[in-house]
């Protein structure tokens, strides 16, 4: 008898435990490039602010909430205490991450101007909670970032530094040893921070984990040179090298990345909820090197498609999270986002420098900063969202096979079970020539304004050879078509 009423009270933990985790935000089961939440499958696609949302005291999040709620977009990035900013860091005049004297709030408690890291801010628990609550009733999910990279100059005033707690940390562990498994005893305050975030927020089911932002840019290998053609002195600074050169992240990084994810499954054992691991690979692109079964999402910074492209074998997600360092123009990062996303990417972050204190309306659109955003920018992202979201993602990839010889205009295509979509980026004010082969049959082509989002031409066609060309409408705008075959 006892024996069958443990049956069945395991039975019944396990049909929660099921329903449970059916409603948190995973992989979609029948195509894992993509998301499912609370049933349904989803893209991710966000326009934020610079992820210092719950530590920055100033910041009215209730406003930027409402904001991105309103302009129909689903992601904002998190950092959660392990990392802060100090003001003008990275050229960025009114950043949400480098709050001013006296409006820091942190996970741990401070004593006589030292942290105790084995002692909680339950004030800093208050407003994070609040903080994903209400993205959560506002529609929008929440990277939970760890960790981050520390940049040489940041290491000095972070709790971690032993010369800013009370902890008996070493002082002298350098910047590029605190994310690794050579940093003494950090390691252990590392572990119970990890743990205290991942029980903090099991209850929620719209957030993920993302270990450590660019872990490469601390702790890297240098894999090659991007373009053989720009050399270090052409680049006007030498901080900008970066930008032509392929960092990963280095072995002793993805050793410590293994142990912290490690934490964060363990700790869920215990708890209802399983929530999906980001790793951050990596500037640009790189082939990644699967390693550790725990992460679901591969994020990239500044990403090129090829990013997709060269990972889409993983059959995991594959994300472009932070933009940036490419001008201000909204053309420029509506585009990222558009060849990204058609490349089979299942989530898009831009970084919005038009958020800040005082404008957490995304208003900010004079704001000294090496990036750009603004309320028409977040206009097309939402239309690129929508679109994305109204095809059949359970059988969306990309492919080129339905494709000929294209005239005038970059192209990126993809499938569904349903329809063939193609975004076209004109590079000639006269039409396109596109040289489709399909099946022979008579379809629908939908032309779209990807700018706009306004329908341009709609009509029927009859394929009676399967090699045919398609005329794109005129203009300079980019564009995107379907075709259904009726």
């Amino acid at each position: 008898m006892k024996f069958l009423l443990r049956l069945i009270l395991l039975m019944c933990f396990t049909v929660k435990l099921f329903a449970q985790n059916n409603q948190v935000l995973q992989l979609l089961p029948k195509n894992p490039h993509y998301f499912m939440y609370q049933n349904k499958p989803t893209v991710i696609v966000g326009s934020g602010e610079h992820y210092g949302a719950v530590l920055n005291l100033d910041f009215n999040y209730d406003v930027y909430l409402k904001t991105l709620q309103n302009d129909g977009l689903n992601i904002t990035r998190l950092f959660v205490g392990a990392y802060y900013e100090k003001p003008g860091a990275f050229g960025i005049e009114r950043n949400t991450l480098a709050p001013n004297e006296g409006s820091l709030v942190l996970p741990w408690k401070k004593i006589n101007e030292k942290y105790d890291l084995s002692k909680w801010n339950e004030s800093y628990f208050e407003r994070l909670h609040d903080f994903i609550k209400k993205a959560g009733q506002a529609g929008i999910f929440v990277e939970i970032t760890l960790f981050s990279s520390y940049y040489n100059n940041g290491w000095p005033y972070h709790p971690f530094n032993g010369l800013n707690n009370i902890n008996q940390i070493p002082i002298n562990i350098p910047f590029d040893k605190v994310n690794t498994l050579e940093n003494s005893s950090i390691l252990k305050f590392q572990e119970i921070y990890v743990r205290k975030m991942v029980r903090e927020l099991n209850q929620y089911n719209h957030i993920y984990f993302e270990i450590q932002n660019e872990p490469w840019a601390d702790k890297s290998d240098t894999v090659l040179i991007l373009n053989d053609y720009i050399s270090k002195e052409e680049l006007k600074e030498d901080w900008n090298d970066w930008k032509n050169t392929l960092q990963v992240p280095s072995k002793t990084s993805a050793k410590w990345h293994q142990v912290v994810s490690g934490w964060i499954v363990e700790e869920e054992e215990l708890l209802g909820k399983k929530h999906l691991i980001s790793h951050n690979i990596a500037n640009f692109k790189f082939p990644v090197s699967v390693t550790d079964p725990n992460i679901s999402i591969y994020n990239f910074h500044y990403a090129h498609p090829d990013a997709v492209s060269l990972n889409y074998g993983i059959n995991k997600a594959i994300g472009f999270n932070e933009t940036g360092f490419s001008g201000r123009k909204n053309d420029t990062y509506r585009r990222q986002a558009w060849r990204f996303m058609m490349s089979g990417g299942g989530l898009f972050g831009h970084l919005d420098l038009s958020f800040s204190v005082g404008h957490e309306d995304g208003s900010d659109v004079e704001n000294k900063a090496p990036g750009g955003g603004g309320p028409i920018l977040r206009k097309q992202l939402n239309i690129l969202k929508n679109y994305l979201q109204g095809l059949n993602l359970s059988t969306l990839k990309p492919d080129k096979t339905f494709l000929g010889h294209v005239q005038g205009a970059f192209t990126f295509s993809m499938k569904d079970a349903l329809s063939r979509v193609i975004y076209i980026e004109p590079i000639l004010p006269e039409p396109a020539k596109i040289n489709l082969i399909i099946p022979v049959g008579k379809y629908l082509i939908e032309w779209t304004d990807v700018i706009t989002g306004e329908k341009i031409k709609t009509g029927k066609m009859k394929f009676s050879q399967t090699q045919m060309q398609l005329v794109s409408p005129e203009g300079v705008n980019d564009k995107i078509v379907k075709l259904t075959k009726l």
